[in-house]
C-alpha cells in the first residue's frame, strides 16, 4: 500500500458528494496488478443501503471496464486533485481495449492490502466490495423523457452497489 495515504472511516468524508462525482469526477478501477482497466465516471452515488456504507458506479455497456467489475469481487473509486483533469478526459475518452491509459497518462498504479488498484496521484480512494448489480431498464423510468436525452443508443447502464469496505486519503 502507498505510505503516504491514511485510513479513514468513511463517516469522515469531508467531500460534498455531489460536487465529488458530479463536478470533479472518479476513475472506476477494477482487475488485479497484471491486469486491470480504468474509466473516468460523473455519475455515482453514496450513502447506506443494508446497513453498509455504500458507493454505486453506473457502466454503460460498450465500456471495456465493464468486464473487469463485472468479473472482479471489488471496485475502486479514485479522486484526484483538478490538476490531473486531463487524465480524467483521456481515461473518459479512450478505452482500455485500444489504448494503454497507465502508459499514456503517466499514472501510477499500486496494490492494495486488499489486492485492488489505486493511484498515487489520487487524493481519496475507496475500495468497495460488490453487493448487488444490476441493469437500468427502460421499463422502470417514470420521467420517459430521460430515456430520449441519456439513452439515444438505448444502452442502459449496468449498476454496481459496493460496500466501501476502506477509504483511503492524502
Amino acid at each position: 500500500m502507498n505510505t503516504t495515504f491514511s485510513k479513514i472511516e468513511t463517516s469522515h468524508l469531508k467531500d460534498n458528494i455531489f460536487t465529488l462525482i458530479g463536478k470533479e469526477w472518479m476513475l472506476i478501477t477494477a482487475g488485479k496488478r497484471d491486469k486491470f482497466n480504468t474509466m473516468t465516471a460523473s455519475w455515482g452515488s453514496m450513502g447506506i443501503l443494508w446497513n453498509k456504507p455504500v458507493a454505486i458506479c453506473y457502466i454503460r455497456p460498450q465500456r471495456y471496464t465493464l468486464g473487469f467489475v463485472e468479473e472482479s469481487g471489488y471496485y475502486t473509486l479514485s479522486f484526484f486533485n483538478k490538476k490531473y483533469r486531463s487524465v480524467l478526459n483521456y481515461c473518459g475518452s479512450k478505452s482500455g481495449r485500444d489504448f494503454d491509459k497507465i502508459k499514456e497518462t503517466g499514472l501510477s498504479p499500486f496494490v492494495t492490502e486488499l489486492g485492488n488498484i489505486g493511484y498515487d496521484e489520487s487524493r481519496l480512494l475507496l475500495e468497495c466490495r460488490k453487493l448487488y448489480s444490476g441493469n437500468i431498464e427502460e421499463s422502470g423510468f417514470v420521467d420517459k423523457t430521460l430515456i430520449t436525452k441519456n439513452y439515444p443508443a438505448e444502452d442502459y447502464h449496468r449498476f454496481f452497489i459496493g460496500e466501501i469496505v476502506a477509504a483511503w486519503e492524502k
